[in-house]
């Protein structure tokens, strides 16, 4: 584990205290110290499961079927997760109003499950804690779906509209960006006078280019990642280290 440096942590809670609204960005490192495994890394995810293409899932129920066969299977790990120090640090500045607003690029529900109000949530990936009909959009609950599932692999149907083409309210590879979230997360990020990126490689775009629109706007910039990150010249202040700890000291969260 690399711990921060306590006088990166004093001017990182000094640069907190002096702003008038800061945005949170959250991307996978933050929830890593849940216990939960990112996609990206050696050993991630996407080593073990190919994420498969939403034209491939749209098309084939051999690969709507897998979806739900690698869902279930990594719910092992997502289903035990709780939020962790970095996650009620977050918490407690949207609770003090010093944050008006946490861009995710998470899935796992961890931000409203340390208690943050679902409206201060922007969820630029969608989440997998439900699902969704992709022909109606009415929301469905997983348990249900689950247990049909894992006893013959049955396949959810909507029960609004008796659709098949159900899924996590994820987004994948290939289908497009929510616009309204992405619009949030714009007035937002230009509303701010304080951007902090936490967890996140920010080499995924869209949403990588949030960090990048704070700036040019003349906020502050402050970038708090376990490993250097490509936009790393852009920010005021430059954080290399564990999230939990770190944002727990800044924050006087245990």
């Amino acid at each position: 584990m690399v711990f921060a440096d306590q006088d990166d942590v004093v001017r990182l809670r000094d640069l907190i205290e002096a702003a008038g609204t800061v945005v949170i960005f959250t991307g996978a490192g933050i929830s890593t110290e849940s216990g939960i495994p990112d996609f990206r890394s050696p050993g991630g995810l996407w080593t073990k499961y190919q994420p498969i293409d939403f034209r491939d899932f749209m098309a084939s129920e051999a690969m709507r079927r897998e979806s739900w066969r690698r869902k279930f299977a990594m719910d092992r790990t997502m289903n035990t997760a709780e939020p962790n120090r970095g996650h009620r640090a977050v918490e407690r500045l949207v609770n003090r109003g010093k944050v008006s607003a946490v861009i995710t690029q998470n899935i796992d529900g961890l931000h409203q499950a340390s208690g943050i109000p679902d409206e201060q949530v922007i969820e630029l990936h969608g989440n997998t804690t439900y699902a969704k009909c992709l022909t109606c959009g009415l929301r469905h609950e997983l348990e249900p779906i689950k247990t049909a599932f894992l006893a013959d692999e049955t396949m959810p149907v909507c029960t609004g509209c008796g659709s098949e083409y159900m899924k996590t309210a994820t987004i994948s590879f290939g289908q497009s960006m929510p616009e309204t979230e992405m619009a949030r997360a714009q007035r937002e990020t230009l509303a701010c006078d304080l951007f902090i990126a936490i967890g996140s490689s920010l080499v995924v775009y869209p949403a990588a280019g949030f960090p990048v629109m704070a700036k040019q706007n003349r906020a502050g910039m402050v970038i708090l990642n376990r490993e250097p990150t490509d936009l790393d010249s852009h920010a005021d202040l430059v954080i290399n280290g564990e999230i939990g700890p770190t944002l727990g000291d800044a924050v006087a969260v245990n």
